[in-house]
């Protein structure tokens, strides 16, 4: 999770982008913000699918082959 404050500056800098035009360093410190914030979401996302099973009304487990392949992955680099 990203820190309370990051989040907070992202917020604030965006706010202040549709008010005024943004320094460069500001642009810079918001380009490198946004990366960390979609790093740390991507990171959620792929751990909650990772918890997944898919399930059709008959039981029968219908998870897709690439989130299987992805899951067994992750359990290999772990050993």
């Amino acid at each position: 999770m990203l820190s309370k404050d990051k989040m907070q500056r992202i917020n604030e800098l965006s706010r202040k982008s549709k008010q005024t035009e943004l320094t460069s360093a500001e642009k810079a410190e918001q380009k490198k913000l946004r990366e960390e914030y979609l790093q740390v979401f991507r990171k959620s996302f792929v751990q909650d699918l990772h918890g997944m099973t898919f399930v059709d009304p008959n039981g029968d487990d219908v998870t897709p082959e690439k989130l299987k392949r992805s899951k067994d992955n992750k359990k290999n680099l772990k050993q």
